[in-house]
């Protein structure tokens, strides 16, 4: 007797076998940093190790930093209260090619029922990048980061047991206070160059 496996069957080993090959792919790409994004800094309370009024130019600093001036990541002032805590743009551009690909024609549902069930399955496993601006303080200028963030609330997998993690990170280009170690008298500072990394993709992997 010829058995028929059902829409559901169909439909149920198709998506694991995409999202098994997508997510294969996932955990052999190298992780950016197990320590993203960066914990708070702990800076030494004297206000001596603090730059001066004159040393806070926005012209002079804008000037030191020239073309590494990343405006999309980092800000002089602070930011506005709605420009952050949202989802990066990377997370705008639609579906991911994987589902775009999924073979739906043993399911012979209706191209409209296809975009739906297409759209749920990215929708529960996508892993979006939140972003939060983070001040970093006098020493560092621009002194405010926009961090990226991967959400662990619920599992990205189907089964359960994987979670969204980092995969890609960029660095932001940033002045760093810096003084050398001496009496205050000979104590010298100055202005140096910093690569702050903060999170830019986020994938479903084992944690």
């Amino acid at each position: 007797m010829e058995m028929k496996a059902s829409p559901a069957l169909v439909l149920c080993v198709t998506v694991t076998v995409h999202l098994a090959l997508a997510q294969l792919q996932l955990r052999v790409r190298p992780s950016p940093s197990d320590h993203l994004p960066v914990p708070d800094l702990r800076e030494d309370p004297d206000p001596a190790l603090e730059p001066g009024e004159k040393d806070l130019s926005p012209r002079s600093l804008r000037r030191k930093l020239g073309s590494s001036f990343d405006p999309v990541f980092s800000s002089v002032g602070p930011p506005n209260p709605g420009n952050g805590s949202e989802i990066t743009r990377e997370d705008d551009a639609g579906l991911d090619e994987a589902f775009r690909l999924l073979d739906f024609t043993g399911l012979r549902a209706a191209a409209k029922t296809e975009r739906r069930v297409r759209r749920w399955l990215w929708s529960y496993t996508r892993c979006p990048v939140l972003s939060a601006w983070k001040d970093l303080g006098v020493r560092f200028w621009p002194r405010y980061v926009k961090e990226g963030q991967c959400s662990a609330e619920r599992s990205c997998s189907l089964p359960e047991g994987m979670f969204c993690k980092p995969v890609r990170s960029v660095s932001v280009t940033l002045l760093r206070w810096r003084c050398r170690q001496g009496s205050r008298a000979l104590r010298r500072c100055s202005w140096i160059r910093a690569r702050y990394p903060v999170i830019s993709q986020c994938g479903c992997a084992c944690l």
